[in-house]
């Protein structure tokens, strides 16, 4: 078993669950280091919270092995919890209480004597701006301050490790912004932090890596760079000036990204003149002209499209396939 102080923070092999007929999880594979960030991209039932879940013990995998700072999720489940924090998706808060005394009982909760959780909840409510409201009932909250207060609880056993499983949803840009800061200090200060979203530009701002999750599997991990990288050098972005030229295109080309209201495709290119050159002819053979055409640097949002898309999409046109892609 690996010891405290060495390996990653979070190792997971070939682990898997499954509900019923539901496979959540097919066998994944992440290794964090130590005082890292981890984002962890996919849409809806990628199994996203499950991984979160079995890393936190608060379910039990059917197979593989997790290891959370040096301690098996399974056989040493009570370690795991003294050494980790968590942030679910709503806030786990007592609303009829109030700030102080909600972080004054989680520091209870983690066997502190009564002087060092309220000294541990003072200086919670200082760092997270919420001194002026501490002792207000925290069902008049705004939501963003919900969430910091739920942040600041994650953290009052002073945790190694810290999951927060999509902790912005339904956050306004500021409340946003604000939990953003907050997580670039931690991990500033060495906290090892696991982040699920759904927001690929939070994953962009915060994670030092990032493994995109997609049924269960995952299909591409690397750094933001690496995975805008692995797409090609440009996307070039076609118009069609009707739905016509717009399915005659789908039928043609490779789109990761495709959208028919707006009659836009998205295809990747090494991003030559030439390549762009051939593109714009295979079209106009096609029948296909298109009416606009800009070219880009690839985002999170065209790589995890091109990897989590359908393999055909409703009209019954193929896409290109999810696909995966591994960058050490």
């Amino acid at each position: 078993m690996s010891q405290i102080g060495s390996g990653p923070a979070i190792l997971v092999e070939n682990l898997t669950k499954s509900f019923g007929e539901v496979h959540a999880l097919r066998g994944i594979d992440l290794s964090v280091p130590r005082g890292t960030v981890l984002g962890v991209l996919g849409p809806n039932g990628a199994g996203k919270t499950t991984a979160v879940r079995i890393l936190t013990t608060l379910l039990l995998p059917d197979g593989g092995r997790a290891v959370v700072e040096g301690h098996d999720v399974v056989r040493e489940a009570s370690a795991v919890r003294r050494s980790i924090g968590l942030s679910g998706q709503s806030a786990a808060i007592q609303e009829e209480l109030t700030g102080r005394e909600n972080l004054e009982i989680v520091g209870r909760l983690y066997h502190l004597s009564w002087p060092h959780a309220r000294s541990r909840a003072a200086e919670l409510l200082e760092e997270f701006d919420l001194v002026d409201a501490a002792d207000r009932p925290a069902k008049n909250y705004s939501g963003g301050m919900q969430r910091r207060l739920d942040l600041a609880a994650s953290l009052v056993g002073q945790p190694q490790v810290l999951f927060l499983d999509e902790p912005t949803t339904g956050l306004d840009p500021r409340s946003r912004e604000q939990l953003w800061g907050f997580v670039r200090g931690l991990a500033g200060e060495g906290v090892t932090v696991l982040l699920t979203t759904q927001y690929l530009e939070e994953a962009d701002q915060l994670a030092d890596r990032i493994a995109m999750l997609d049924r269960g599997r995952i299909v591409a991990e690397g750094t933001a760079d690496e995975l805008k990288s692995s797409l090609g050098g440009e996307v070039v972005r076609l118009q069609f000036a009707d739905s016509a030229g717009y399915l005659r295109a789908r039928q043609s080309v490779i789109a990761i990204g495709a959208d028919e209201r707006l009659r836009t495709l998205e295809v990747a290119t090494d991003g030559s003149a030439a390549a762009v050159h051939d593109l714009l002819g295979l079209l106009r053979h096609a029948g296909a002209p298109a009416a606009r055409v800009s070219v880009e640097r690839p985002s999170l949002d065209d790589v995890f499209l091109s990897l989590t898309a359908p393999k055909t999409d409703p009209t019954g046109l193929n896409v290109q396939n999810a696909r995966k892609v591994s960058i050490r």
